[in-house]
């Protein structure tokens, strides 16, 4: 019988009890998933999302909403019984709860927070007055701490009494009376000294701490430099405010690298779930970047207006266009993209700047000579195919091919890889020299470069 259950999916279980409408028997099944089951039941079955939180116990229902995507989360608040919504918020680690919080419109807010208890309250209204995308908005108050003339029998006993709060207990920290942090120590070295031994005898004197108002997208990159599940945060004078813990930080990676895809895709970043967006919220997003692409565009018309005289003398100069800037446009984009990535992930900083160009410099080289060659014989060998194409100068028309893609493909590839950088040394966001946008300025440049290279080689013949 119980290989029978086994192969019964969670939701034919589930639709099975909610169909027998018994409430101990729908919370016993729900208490014995995991907590992702539960989530997920929650997303396949939106008309019981509701009864599927009333229904577990409020601590797993508080497991359970923080890791719902925020639509989800707003409809459950909305149409829980206002009991029911002041429990699950005062059960959320006060670091969830603001996150949740700050994606409500301020009225909002303000009546949630008139429902929680006097403690849970004033945690929330700080973490809020902290600076957005602040430190201080995604710390938790809810540490173990103890004091340097404790000893370890002493730390065990706040451990018990205060621990079931917390986050996280893998990391104790060390404070004076002033609150100043003094170290963080590993529990388990707590475990493996003896019960008599005090805290300072095991300090060390070597932490690190993040300050409030440190940008929460830099803390990913030190909590991965040293290998932590949690980290304190303190204010400029070392005072110990709270503590970050690492799933914390995943979600920010995950938010600030959906942020830098929507940028590099030439749209500002969407700080709302796609489908939830009102649509003009929508267009407004996308619309600026859409126009200034469009006016750079422009400029190749006018660039190419320039050279009006050379087209019309060789009329299938203008046949070659596309070829040749499509070849620059790509080669920026894929060098961008490569640059901003490795930025991101802080394999390179603005100090590699010349290192970073004089790869380019060859790369550029070496992609722009494969691609000449594959244009020069294209149209080379065209001729063979199409002989009025070309006329009697298919040589020299071939060499402007391979010649102009070299020069675009070098360009593309060294503006795409600098610009990056260029944008990180103004302290802007090095994801808005998006893939089109580079594709864009390698566009009207490709055909300054193009014409240049054709008057060289066709002067006094076909110009």
């Amino acid at each position: 019988m119980s290989l029978e259950l086994e192969e019964i999916s969670i939701q034919q279980q589930f639709e099975e009890v909610i169909a027998s409408e018994d409430k101990l028997q729908i919370q016993e099944f729900l208490n014995h998933q995991n907590i992702s089951d539960v989530a997920n039941l929650i997303y396949d079955n939106e008309e019981y999302e509701c009864q599927i939180i009333s229904h577990i116990s409020i601590h797993r229902a508080a497991s359970v909403f923080k890791i719902l995507e925020l639509p989800t989360q707003k409809r459950i608040i909305k149409d829980l019984p206002a009991f029911k919504t002041t429990e699950l918020l005062n059960e959320l680690p006060a670091d969830d709860r603001v996150a949740f919080l700050e994606e409500l419109p301020v009225s909002i807010v303000r009546d949630l927070i008139k429902t929680l208890d006097p403690e849970e309250r004033r945690d929330t209204l700080e973490l809020l007055g902290y600076p957005e995308n602040s430190m201080g908005r995604i710390m938790t108050p809810d540490y173990v701490y103890v004091y340097e003339e404790n000893t370890v029998t002493e730390v065990f006993e706040t451990i018990r009494k205060h621990a079931r709060g917390s986050e996280t207990i893998d990391v104790i920290y060390v404070i004076n009376d002033k609150g100043e942090l003094l170290d963080d120590i590993r529990i388990r070295e707590f475990i493996l000294a003896a019960p008599e031994k005090k805290v300072n005898e095991i300090m060390d004197g070597r932490f690190i701490a993040l300050k409030v108002n440190d940008d929460q997208e830099m803390a990913s990159e030190v909590f991965k430099m040293n290998n932590r599940v949690a980290l304190p945060v303190t204010d400029n004078n070392n005072i110990l405010l709270g503590i970050v813990t690492i799933d914390d930080i995943l979600w920010v990676a995950e938010e600030e690298y959906s942020e830098d895809i929507q940028k590099i895709g030439g749209t500002e970043a969407l700080d709302e779930p796609y489908l939830e967006m009102p649509f003009w919220k929508l267009i407004s997003k996308r619309a600026p970047w859409l126009i200034i692409l469009f006016v750079g565009e422009l400029f190749t018309a006018s660039a190419m207006s320039f050279f009006e005289d050379e087209i019309k003398k060789v009329l299938v100069l203008n046949m070659l266009v596309p070829l040749i800037i499509s070849s620059g446009g790509n080669s920026g984009s894929q060098a961008s993209t490569l640059i901003i990535q490795a930025m991101a992930k802080v394999e390179i900083t603005i100090a590699d700047w010349w290192e970073i160009f004089r790869r380019e410099l060859k790369s550029g080289i070496v992609l722009g000579g494969i691609l000449g060659v594959v244009g020069f014989g294209r149209t080379y060998l065209w001729s063979y195919i199409e002989p009025r194409l070309y006329g009697t100068h298919t040589f020299l028309l071939a060499m402007v091919t391979g010649v102009s893609v070299l020069g675009v493909v070098l360009w593309g590839t060294l503006a795409g890889s600098m610009l990056p950088i260029f944008l990180k040394r103004l302290k802007l966001d090095p994801a808005t020299s998006s893939a089109p946008f580079v594709a864009t300025l390698v566009d009207v440049t490709g055909i300054v470069i193009y014409f240049s290279v054709a008057y060289l080689f066709l002067q006094g013949i076909l110009l």
